[in-house]
């Protein structure tokens, strides 16, 4: 992450072009500092063994393990068909497992002179299963005992470091390049101010990047580790406290809400309470609207919390100050749904200049790609005119075409279905930087709040709205316990026949451009065991209609229907026409059916925590509680079956936010995961490092305030300049 010109040194210049090559092709290091920031993943002890018995399957992986014994056997082939086939098995234990090696062909002959029973080394490659037993096939090694004295004094340390590797490149291998660049580390400058360092007690750069490499004592590895996770922190909260602070340089024209406006006459008509939430979020929304720099708001809160609600008060405050708002929404079920439920709140207030419309009335119109010419040229008409207060649109608000009148409020529902590219066009629709509002009910904990959307501020809506009702959640193991299955379709049954509806999700549609294959590589010996394709829509729903749902009023919807037969499907529905709708996850967000109660989610396995909590969100949202059942045929022993009984176990979204995190690793946290590079987070943890970050972003907060140009800390800079390259940079700028 910090690289200096010290540090830039190409690595082939002092490696070698072929070494080079791989470390830049296969692990994204290109300069002498990034292999310097290329930390070991973990230890090991001279003296104490690998735990073979836990080994990954598939994985690429470095043990230090004993040969046990080896023994050379003959065989017959089709290359050699006399029996002068030649395999070498060679067993290697630690004591907790053991292990089988094997080598065929030419390359057993140094193996069977050097790996004689006894014998300590280095192995790696890729682990696979072979009779049922493990095995890795023509793994490298590197013997640990030798008397060479490369190998002595290479692995002379009491804890030999393993490295991020790949099958081109083995731990050892990116060792011993690491100890060639080593000496570098001295010339490495510190980014972090001498007051911030000493205050905590940290190490020195150069010290940490020596200790993490070539530790003597495990204390070493815990001093490196803490002094590089403040780099870490530091640097991406000092990025993140310069965008907020140039946010604050910007001009935005302040949108105060009128006292007998639109507003009022909204809230005089609810025919509830809000919630006190709904009131505290509003009103530091209110608050940042009036300001006279632009609002970079985040409103994060449970399935069902009510942000719609506190999102269209924002916009009428700001048609009320004479602007537009803009509501982006990631699919067209959404936009339409959102459209729906807005103009049937809002009722009379919709109907500006029409018999009976209400004397503060603004129009709201709906803008997607589908609509028909006609419609879609009066809607950006009364766009450009200023006539429309409210749009609500799929990304078709974002084209070239699109012009508003004043646009002052953008509010972009569930930030995570967009790319910055689209919010930012968006944005620059607006005379001014419009004031922006981002929503997501996919809770995220304060840490990766603070972390991935550092630079915006943040309002959680956490209390439900009165008349929610509790949701009750059960796995359903189908292939362990088939009846349990059955009587899930007899609950579906039961919810129908008193008044209710209900859902069943699939993963896949089932047509044939639908093929399972397209999802994405499988990634887990448990998916790999798992032959059979996921369940999909139009295979489900007909099984259902002539099987255990026969006789009840049975509907599919997903994202390939044509946009009318989607909202058609829809509408009957939310009409209670339809008993059971058997969906994708195209209702994943934003649908409201208060008479749903009941939801089945077939190949429950195949979704990640924080989707199967939206889904879920889905029933419940009247007065009758709401039932949710995870179908899986994954054994109890999987991971898969752990993450379920986890959704199962709790209604709580930034609880399971966390086991999703955790399960599934940070990724970048500058949103490079999208584009498939490397995380730029080494050592640091968003979830187990809260404290660091948190601490981190006060001291950059500070270190901002003081000097924004960072003019006094000039290593500091050079360390945002390799964190923050071009596309990072572009990232941050567009945030």
């Amino acid at each position: 992450m910090v690289r200096v010109p010290a540090l830039q040194e190409p690595l082939k210049k002092v490696l070698g072009p072929a070494t080079a090559k791989v470390m830049a092709e296969h692990l994204g290091l290109h300069t002498v500092g990034d292999l310097l920031h290329h930390y070991p993943r973990r230890y090991e002890e001279r003296g104490q063994l690998t735990h073979l018995a836990d080994l990954p399957m598939d994985e690429h992986v470095t043990v230090v393990a004993q040969v046990a014994d080896a023994r050379l056997h003959s065989f017959a082939s089709a290359k050699a068909p006399r029996g002068k086939g030649q395999r070498l098995e060679v067993t290697i234990t630690d004591g907790s497992g053991r292990l089988q090696l094997v080598f065929f062909g030419a390359g057993v002959h140094k193996p069977h002179k050097e790996l004689l029973p006894g014998t300590r080394a280095m192995f790696a490659g890729k682990v696979s299963v072979f009779n049922r037993r493990l095995q890795l096939a023509h793994p490298a090694y590197e013997l640990l005992r030798g008397e060479g004295e490369e190998t002595v004094e290479t692995w002379a340390g009491a804890l030999i470091p393993l490295y991020p590797a790949t099958a081109k490149l083995e731990s050892w291998k990116i060792g011993k390049a690491v100890q060639t660049v080593l000496p570098s580390a001295q010339e490495a400058a510190d980014p972090l101010p001498d007051s911030l360092r000493d205050g905590r007690g940290l190490l020195a750069l150069p010290e940490a990047l020596l200790k993490i490499h070539r530790p003597h004592t495990k204390a070493d590895i815990d001093d490196a580790r803490a002094r590089l996770k403040w780099d870490e922190a530091f640097v991406l909260q000092v990025a993140l406290a310069r965008r907020r602070h140039a946010d604050t340089q910007l001009p935005a024209v302040p949108r105060a809400p009128r006292p007998d406006g639109l507003l009022t006459a909204f809230d005089d008509r609810l025919p509830f309470t809000l919630t006190e939430g709904q009131r505290k979020v509003s009103r530091e929304i209110f608050d940042d609207l009036a300001t006279a720099h632009p609002m970079h708001r985040l409103l994060q809160g449970e399935v069902g919390s009510g942000k719609t609600m506190v999102a269209l008060r924002a916009m009428l405050a700001v048609v009320d100050a004479g602007g537009q708002a803009a509501m982006l929404a990631p699919t067209e079920v959404l936009a339409q749904q959102h459209h729906r439920s807005i103009t049937e709140m809002m009722g009379d207030l919709a109907e500006p200049g029409m018999l009976g419309g209400a004397e503060h009335a603004t129009k709201v119109v709906l803008l997607t790609g589908s609509m028909g010419t006609a419609a879609r040229r009066q809607a950006l008409l009364d766009l450009a005119t200023g006539e429309a207060g409210i749009v609500i649109g799929t990304h078709a608000l974002i084209e070239d075409k699109v012009r508003f009148h004043d646009l002052g409020l953008v509010v972009v529902d569930e930030q995570h279905r967009f790319g910055v590219e689209q919010r930012d066009a968006l944005r620059g629709k607006g005379r001014q930087p419009p004031h922006l509002l981002v929503m997501t009910a996919t809770p995220i904990p304060r840490t990766v709040a603070m972390t991935v959307f550092g630079d915006l501020e943040t309002s959680v809506l956490d209390q439900l709205p009165a008349g929610r009702s509790p949701i009750a959640s059960h796995v359903v193991p189908a292939a362990d316990k088939p009846h349990f299955l059955a009587r899930a379709w007899e609950r579906v049954r039961e919810e129908v026949a008193g008044g209710h509806q209900a859902y069943v999700v699939c993963p896949r549609i089932g047509d044939e451009e639908d093929d399972p294959e397209k999802a994405g590589k499988k990634k887990t010996p448990e998916d790999e065991a798992e032959k059979r394709p996921p369940l999909a829509v139009l295979e489900v729903a007909g099984q259902l209609a002539r099987g255990p749902l026969e006789g009840l009023r049975v509907e599919v919807l997903h994202g390939r229907m044509h946009p009318d037969d989607k909202d058609a499907v829809m509408r009957r529905f939310a009409a209670g026409e339809t008993d059971v709708l058997v969906a994708t996850t195209v209702i994943e967000v934003g649908v409201n059916v208060p008479n749903a109660t009941a939801m089945v989610i077939m190949d429950a396995d195949r979704f990640g925590v924080s989707q199967l909590h939206q889904l879920r969100g889905r029933v419940g949202r009247g007065s009758a509680p709401g039932l949710c059942l995870l179908v899986t045929e994954m054994p109890e022993a999987s991971a898969a079956r752990q993450r379920l009984n986890a959704v199962a176990s709790t209604l709580d979204g930034f609880e399971l936010s966390r086991i999703d995190l955790e399960q599934r690793r940070e990724g970048d946290v500058l949103g490079q995961a999208q584009s498939g590079a490397r995380s730029s987070l080494r050592v640091l943890a968003v979830i187990e490092d809260e404290e660091v970050i948190a601490e981190a972003r006060q001291e950059a907060a500070a270190v901002v305030a003081a000097d924004p140009e960072l003019t006094g800390l000039p290593a500091l800079r050079t360390a945002l300049d390799a964190l923050l390259d071009e596309d990072r940079e572009q990232y941050l700028e567009k945030g």
